[in-house]
């Protein structure tokens, strides 16, 4: 009896539980258009039906999600939002979901992170002050000048206004500040490059947040360059927080550093996996009723971290960013990350590789450049990973993709 309750863990018990929400979200989602012109449930087991892309999506849209419901008519009775992805791997989607998900997701999502929840704990509506590409969503992150009023949306202050971080000017960045200051935010929302850039100048300045107790990085791929820089100014932890526009949020890092799955929002699955464990990640969505995805090609790596009590996972970076080594093995994001732990001394990079069989690390320097000692030693280790030479370039700027994010690792075209 005392063996079964030590094995019976939340974790555990969710992860069986959620068998039975699968079940029933896939048998819901049969009658959509979007499933029924693609075959998809001709077949009973999960891992035998398609795979379900962007290219469906559109197709027909929003029709192939709501066979007998408008749009306009859902959205002018204030019944759901209308929302579209950044574009990162493909075009802009158009995503729809009830009122108030979003915020309901995130809310479980963060509680499964025991340090966030401490912090949490009686605080009615939590305030957060967010800093990311303006041009991620045309609804709350200001494309064209917005007054602070125009930029608070309930409990969020959106404080960015610039595409590319390292071009803001001092006054800019000084409003920032001020306005955080005043805001009084209980955590800061950051995408990892410009919270970098925003971190770097109060750093520089010796201002800090008191109210702030812990920060959250999303938005796009967090590096071990950008994770130091952050704790190293503000003093509080950094947790990672992953997920979509279209998915809601997948994953929470957790005290003990590990990426957990937020089983309520979705069941996830691995693609055509390397001998390390790395592949596609897919996802079928357990509580967005209106726009349910099932077994969907999100665009990232990623890789299982089994336990006997519950499933983790590692994120690789963006399918479309992983390099390929001289003898043709797949080499992600995260893996060329990895070669960067010891270093020192970069605010933010760019490993490019070109057609001639070598590599580019361009690198923005931290407020002090790195020791030559460990830049060297990341070289190499990037250069043995790779099978080939690279080049080390500084540079004061690097420019974001369409999207507005920033691609750290880009094959060769």
């Amino acid at each position: 009896m005392y063996i079964g309750s030590m094995l019976a863990t939340p974790e555990w018990i969710f992860e069986t539980t959620q068998q039975g929400w699968l079940r029933d979200a896939i048998a819901q989602s049969g009658s959509l258009p979007i499933y029924r012109r693609h075959g998809m449930f001709l077949e009973p087991e999960l891992d035998r039906l398609p795979i379900l892309t962007k290219k469906e999506m559109r197709e027909g849209f929003p029709d192939n999600f709501l066979p007998q419901a408008s749009l306009d008519d859902l959205l002018s009775k204030s019944l759901v939002e209308l929302e579209h992805t950044s574009g990162t791997s493909e075009e802009r989607l158009p995503v729809f979901f009830e009122r108030g998900w979003w915020d309901r997701q995130e809310a479980k999502a963060l509680r499964m992170n025991e340090s966030i929840r401490q912090c949490l704990e009686g605080v009615q509506a939590p305030r957060r002050a967010t800093l990311t590409a303006p041009s991620c969503n045309g609804l709350t992150c200001p494309t064209v000048w917005m007054s602070r009023e125009q930029r608070t949306i309930g409990g969020t202050l959106f404080v960015n206004l610039a595409r590319i971080p390292f071009l803001l000017t001092p006054s800019e960045l000084q409003r920032m500040a001020r306005e955080i200051m005043e805001w009084e935010p209980t955590f800061l929302d950051l995408d990892p490059v410009h919270g970098t850039r925003f971190a770097l100048y109060c750093e520089k300045e010796g201002i800090r947040f008191p109210s702030v107790k812990f920060i959250l990085t999303s938005y796009e791929f967090t590096s071990v360059v950008h994770r130091r820089i952050l704790s190293r100014v503000f003093q509080v932890p950094v947790w990672n927080l992953y997920g979509s526009t279209e998915t809601g949020h997948l994953l929470m890092e957790t005290v003990g550093g590990l990426m957990r799955p937020s089983v309520e929002t979705a069941f996830l699955e691995l693609e055509e996996t390397d001998d390390q464990g790395v592949g596609p990640l897919l996802v079928t969505t357990l509580s967005n009723a209106y726009m349910p995805l099932v077994r969907y090609r999100i665009g990232d790596l990623a890789q299982r971290v089994g336990s006997p009590y519950a499933s983790h996972y590692r994120i690789h970076g963006r399918t479309r960013d992983a390099l390929r080594s001289r003898d043709g093995r797949r080499v992600t994001t995260l893996q060329i990350d990895e070669c960067l732990s010891g270093l020192s001394g970069v605010a933010h990079y760019e490993l490019r590789q070109e057609k001639t069989g070598h590599a580019v690390f361009r690198y923005v320097p931290d407020s002090a450049p790195p020791p030559d000692g460990e830049l060297n030693e990341a070289i190499e280790q990037i250069s043995a990973l790779l099978g080939m030479p690279v080049e080390m370039v500084p540079a004061s700027t690097l420019v974001p993709a369409a999207s507005g994010k920033f691609r750290l690792t880009i094959p060769a075209a």
